[in-house]
């Protein structure tokens, strides 16, 4: 019985650290569905989505969820957001169907903020769970992650090399081992795990998101559609983009014996 009452008091925890993570994410999309239900107003909704989350980036950084570090680094994820936004929808992957002063090549400049959202749950995990690598190889998954991005342009014209990077990741990472506290205790992690976690809640959140009409795929121009679970695996590859610039922002640390 004190086994179970432990186990189950680590898990709330843990729960509610996930929440507090997830914290500018679920206030993101959370405002994304809301302004989807609002009556005509005199300014776009994808102006007024980039306001607030300007808005919500100023808050998070006023109440210290993000360190001056943690924001530049946020800012980036929204910068190398927006790149791939403009090259995708320049391709057709998906669109942004609505009108808006604040758009450039079809791509409003809120769509920045859905990966500066990944980008504020991985520091804010960093900083809540105390983040240990054992393992990492920094340079090798620099480049691993700079060819998975570049290969989500390239696939277009090139022939797709994306499970060839999975598995160069999984070589990459082999060993590699992520230590995070809850409460009074370590637990450990393959790092290629918590990749795969991640992508699939962030294909969730994709799901989420479609439907609150943050972007439309083509195949949901006539109706909302479920995102492809294809979309699972392009995420759980895209994260470590923004996984390798966070760890190149922190100090390395050691993992403790447990």
């Amino acid at each position: 019985m004190g086994t179970l009452s432990h186990r189950t008091r680590q898990l709330l925890r843990f729960t509610l650290l996930e929440a507090r993570c997830c914290a500018f994410a679920v206030a993101l999309i959370g405002g994304i569905a809301v302004s989807a239900l609002l009556p005509e107003l005199p300014i776009a909704r994808y102006d007024l989505l980039l306001i607030y989350g300007l808005a919500l980036a100023v808050l998070a950084r006023k109440l210290g969820w993000d360190s001056p570090r943690d924001t530049a680094v946020i800012a980036v994820c929204h910068l190398i957001g927006l790149v791939f936004e403009l090259v995708k929808v320049r391709m057709g992957s998906w669109s942004y169907p609505e009108e808006a002063v604040t758009k450039i090549a079809g791509v409003p400049l809120y769509g920045g903020f859905l990966y500066a959202a990944v980008g504020s749950y991985v520091c804010r995990a960093w900083h809540l769970f105390d983040l240990r690598l054992g393992g990492y190889r920094p340079r090798v998954m620099a480049v691993l992650a700079g060819a998975v991005y570049l290969n989500f342009f390239t696939h277009h014209w090139l022939p797709d090399a994306r499970w060839i990077l999975a598995a160069l990741l999984l070589c990459a990472t082999a060993g590699t081992r992520v230590r995070f506290r809850v409460g009074e205790q370590d637990h450990r992690m393959p790092l290629a795990l918590s990749f795969v976690l991640i992508g699939f809640f962030l294909w969730i959140a994709e799901n989420i998101s479609t439907y609150a009409g943050a972007w439309t795929y083509p195949d949901q121009l006539a109706g909302w559609q479920p995102v492809s679970v294809a979309k699972f695996g392009a995420w759980a590859l895209l994260i470590t983009v923004t996984f390798v610039l966070v760890a190149r922002s922190r100090t390395p640390r050691p993992l403790r014996s447990a």
